[in-house]
């Protein structure tokens, strides 16, 4: 390893030339990476509502709806908007009272349902389909146009205009996350760092390493949105520390050696020995995120481990290269340090690590009560500003038409029109349905469909299927339309057994059902992970008790916070932050624990040995802990995207409650458990002293005379 640290020293020129060249094929690929803004695309494949969107888009040519509230407009104008948005690209087809009557015949005339359906009082409802995906870019910028030609009583409700939105939004604010992070972090490091210069050639190094992580994405086709916002933030809160650990190393060894080259390449040689095993628990971490069915979570997952390992090679290649060429510079930016050395904390934490644990035995029981009373949302239009045009339209839609969700059904073409209005007519009694639209509603049964006009028969009718739409008068996600969703599925498998109902809210339905499960599974596979990587880092069987239960108890804490605050999340967050918390705050626990190790292996004893661990490393962690809160805490406060903002600020917070708990907490549990560790750990005794795994310790035979 020396010898790479050397080799990097020599060829520091040409690393940083290298490292500039990449940035152009990163950049240019990270510009035509494409962004997915609709996260139910990330639902699995093979079940039925996805399989549903595919046949109505094969089958029917719509991929996507949006419903069009008109709100005080004669019906002549109406039906002029009518054209003018079919004129719109990708827009396959609008339905509304003109297009199977003319506007001279009486409303009275229409079946109730339709009537009930499009028309109520001043206002009137327009139904526009499109021959693209919910999230596609080009139903995205039809969704604009159509704005653009709306007028001012006019709403476009739905998924798409949520997505579209949500695209707009965090396209605005994402280059302002990045230079909040970047500002917050430069003022941390600053205070925690003898220089001024250092940290802004720490953010330069991270920084071409998350334009390379972005980069590289290409190769993925495309990401979430909120991979793409929480990428640069994460990568630069979580990478810091290796950054820190290289700057000290290096001021180490510059003091024993009068050649700088020859104490940055110790330094490099060090640093990679510390962080890979860092980094390994922190990738761990990330990597438990595949094993989700929402696949958002591999999305996430693959995504920051990569951007982690990209952290590593910039660590111990660009940053001391940087370094190197601008050392002269950064020593006439040194200053005194700011923050104290905290000696006071190790003997307090000392002195009362009996009553530190009864108070964080105590504890576990509200921390526990508030995690389990936490509760989670999945409205999508949830997370974004009320005053963004698809939130008002959907709640537009809900004032003047009464109308949550719209469902989309899918029955056998060949089922008897008899059969298909018994069915509505049960669906019809269903509580919260408003009302049941297909072929027959605007015939009646008794009429053949051959008198309906070719557009309305082309849009509900195929070779194979026939569509139903079911308007329900309650919320996306809410536990009446779930209700709701089971029984119209009842009600369809008695009719037709290969049936289908697809749309927002049984998709959303369906992602409840998944996420509920991913939320277990992902939370031991991460703690499997942890767990099995200290196990084998120090050859323990107690201290992967220990260590996890230490940061489990912060996280839980983290998570126990909107239980007794009554704060609503969104379900991506309870699903991820406790993995990626465990994965990214562990390593403080492992830093102390590792110098305890050492100092017991070289015969301290145990008060010695914990409170030396517990100085040393007490900055280490305060600045790693405060680092990844800059990062974050400002793009929490900042962002308008709920999601983002809840998954930051949860993030932040997650960094200082295991800061404390690793500071406090720890080294009363060492000082408790230190006679199980070292029975039941490698190398935590002097060499002159051997002992079983669970057997007592043995000092080894010593020769006579």
């Amino acid at each position: 390893m020396l010898n790479f640290g050397k080799a990097v020293v020599k060829t520091r020129f040409i690393i940083i030339a290298i490292a500039l060249a990449l940035l152009v094929p990163s950049g240019i690929a990270y510009l035509n990476t494409r962004i997915n803004y609709d996260v139910l695309t990330y639902l699995p494949k093979d079940i039925e509502t996805m399989k549903g969107q595919d046949i109505l888009l094969d089958e029917f040519g719509t991929g996507a709806i949006s419903m069009v509230v008109v709100d005080g407009m004669e019906w002549k104008d109406v039906s002029k908007l009518r054209q003018e948005i079919e004129e719109v690209p990708h827009v396959k087809d609008v339905i509304w009272y003109d297009s199977f009557v003319s506007l001279s015949t009486p409303v009275e005339l229409l079946p109730e349902d339709v009537r009930e359906a499009f028309i109520n009082g001043d206002a009137t409802l327009m139904a526009v389909t499109y021959d693209t995906g919910t999230s596609d870019d080009d139903t995205m910028e039809a969704i604009l146009q159509i704005r653009k030609i709306a007028q001012k009583n006019v709403y476009l409700a739905g998924i798409s205009g949520i997505v579209t939105d949500t695209r707009d939004l965090a396209n605005a604010e994402e280059p302002i996350y990045v230079l909040i992070a970047v500002a917050l972090a430069v003022v941390v490091l600053s205070i925690a760092m003898d220089t001024f210069l250092a940290p802004v050639f720490f953010l330069l190094s991270i920084g071409m390493c998350i334009i390379y992580n972005l980069g590289t994405n290409i190769f993925f086709g495309e990401i979430s949105y909120i991979t793409k916002a929480l990428a640069a933030v994460l990568q630069l809160g979580v990478t810091m520390d290796y950054s820190i650990f290289l700057w000290h190393s290096y001021k180490e060894n510059e003091e024993k050696m009068s050649d700088n080259k020859l104490a940055m390449a110790h330094a490099i040689t060090q640093t990679l020995q510390s962080v890979v095993g860092s980094s390994i628990t922190t990738i761990a971490g990330f990597i438990a995120l595949c094993f989700m069915s929402f696949t958002l979570g591999m999305d996430i997952g693959i995504v920051m481990a990569k951007g982690v390992l990209f952290g590593v090679i910039g660590c111990v290649t660009i940053l001391p290269s940087l370094i190197l060429i601008f050392d002269k510079a950064i020593d006439k930016t040194k200053h005194r340090p700011i923050l104290p050395k905290f000696e006071r904390v190790p003997a307090f934490v000392a002195k009362h690590y009996r009553l530190i644990l009864v108070v964080y035995l105590i504890i576990w029981i509200p921390a526990a009560w508030g995690y389990m009373h936490s509760s989670v949302y999945y409205q999508l239009d949830k997370t974004l500003p009320d005053y963004l045009p698809s939130v008002t339209a959907n709640a537009k839609l809900d004032e003047v038409f009464h109308m949550g969700a719209t469902h989309m059904l899918l029955v056998d073409s060949s089922l008897e029109s008899t059969q298909t209005e018994k069915m509505c007519d049960e669906m019809k009694h269903v509580e919260g349905v408003k009302s049941v639209l297909g072929l027959d509603s605007f015939v009646g049964a008794e009429i053949p469909r051959e008198f309906l006009p070719a557009k309305i028969t082309d849009a509900l009718m195929s070779e194979n299927w026939q569509l139903i739409l079911i308007n329900s008068e309650y919320a996306t996600a809410s536990d009446e339309v779930n209700n709701q969703v089971t029984q119209l599925n009842e009600i369809l498998d008695r009719y037709d057994p290969k049936g289908m109902l697809i749309g927002e809210a049984p998709c959303t339905k369906d992602l409840i059902t998944i996420t509920d499960h991913d939320f277990n599974v992902v939370n031991w596979v991460s703690i499997g992970f942890i767990f099995a990587i200290i196990f084998f880092v120090f050859g323990s069987v107690s201290l992967p008790f220990l260590l996890v239960l230490v940061i489990e108890f912060a996280i839980f804490i983290n998570l126990g916070i909107p239980g007794f605050t009554g704060t609503k999340l969104p379900f991506v967050a309870s699903i991820v932050i406790g993995t990626i918390q465990l994965g990214s705050t562990v390593d403080y626990a492992i830093l102390m624990t590792s110098r305890y190790q050492s100092e017991r292996a070289a015969g301290k004893g145990r008060e010695e040995s914990v409170r030396i661990a517990h100085l040393t490393s007490i900055q280490s962690i305060i600045v790693s802990a405060f680092s990844f809160f800059a990062a974050t805490f400002g793009v929490g406060i900042y962002s308008n995207i709920e999601m983002i903002s809840s998954l930051c600020i949860l993030m932040a917070r997650g960094a200082l409650i295991s800061m404390v708990t690793v500071i406090m907490v720890l080294p009363a549990v060492l000082l408790m458990f230190d006679p199980i560790i070292v029975r039941t750990s490698r190398g935590f005794l002097p060499e002159g002293e051997q002992k079983g795994l669970f057997g007592k310790s043995k000092r080894k035979a010593q020769p006579q005379g």
